[in-house]
């Protein structure tokens, strides 16, 4: 069968040296690959200003984000629906400006937004009537509790001039990579159809990943496009990698299949 034919005779006919040194570039190719997600995990991690790494971050690198406060946002769906208009307004204005924190419980406002929030929202946003109702509603009883509803985030992308040299970067070095990659996978022995495969997948990868980047500046729902890419093509390199590795340490059957004198065929060098 077609699937079953392998590409290459196999690197480990090579001399002892040149398996020796091959095996050296692939694990320093394989600690790459590792470094590498755990440098783009790190560096994106705060991106959409919170600390976990979530598709935002992507989302945030690559389009931007612009999200209204939860607080700013429930006050504008009318909750809680007995605030009067005045009060709504002086919250709405508080959440709008740069003086968040300094003005939550200033004195020189007319009604501080401390006092609206303890006198219209405390009786529900409580750590106590959350755990007696069951509602997950979020606490309110102290500045921290606001805090983490009470601010916006307007999260810039990356500008063009610094994703151009980006991907001019990554374009070259990585095709390149995939391309040396390849070349090796294809000296090994394995079927062609798994070479195949790990190929494909490597390659529309790196393609999905990088194109990606420009497709979100159009729509944030490529950033998921960009995390599956890329994903794709690090497992497909490392997989490759992997083979590599094996086809260069692990002995033939015809080398290890002992003779008629009970001793083992080796191939010359």
């Amino acid at each position: 069968m077609a699937g079953s034919h392998t590409v290459g005779n196999g690197l480990h006919t090579q001399p002892i040296g040149i398996r020796l040194g091959l095996t050296g570039l692939v694990l320093v190719l394989l600690g790459g690959l590792a470094a590498s997600a755990s440098h783009l995990v790190n560096h994106y991690a705060n991106r959409d200003e919170r600390p976990e790494f979530t598709l935002d971050d992507i989302k945030g690198a690559y389009h931007g984000i612009n999200t209204p406060s939860l607080l700013n946002s429930a006050l504008e769906r009318g909750h809680p629906a007995e605030l009067p208009a005045a009060e709504k307004q002086i919250l709405l204005d508080w959440l709008a400006g740069t003086r968040i924190v300094e003005d939550y419980d200033s004195l020189d406002l007319e009604i501080p937004p401390a006092e609206i929030i303890a006198s219209r929202c405390l009786d529900c946003h409580t750590r106590q009537t959350g755990a007696e109702t069951g509602t997950p509603l979020p606490p309110l009883e102290y500045f921290d509790d606001i805090k983490s509803i009470a601010f916006s985030r307007e999260i810039r992308a990356t500008p063009d001039t610094v994703l151009t040299m980006s991907t001019h970067a990554h374009a070259l070095s990585m095709s390149i990579q995939g391309i040396v990659v390849v070349a090796l996978a294809l000296l090994t022995r394995w079927p062609v159809r798994t070479i195949s495969l790990l190929v494909a997948v490597m390659g529309l990868g790196l393609l999905g990943d990088i194109g990606g980047w420009w497709l979100a500046r159009f729509s944030p729902s490529w950033a998921l496009c960009i995390v599956i890419s890329g994903v794709g093509y690090s497992i497909g390199q490392a997989i490759l990698l992997a083979l590599v590795l094996a086809d260069l340490w692990w002995p033939s059957r015809a080398e290890s299949k002992p003779n008629s004198k009970g001793q083992s065929n080796k191939e010359d060098r």
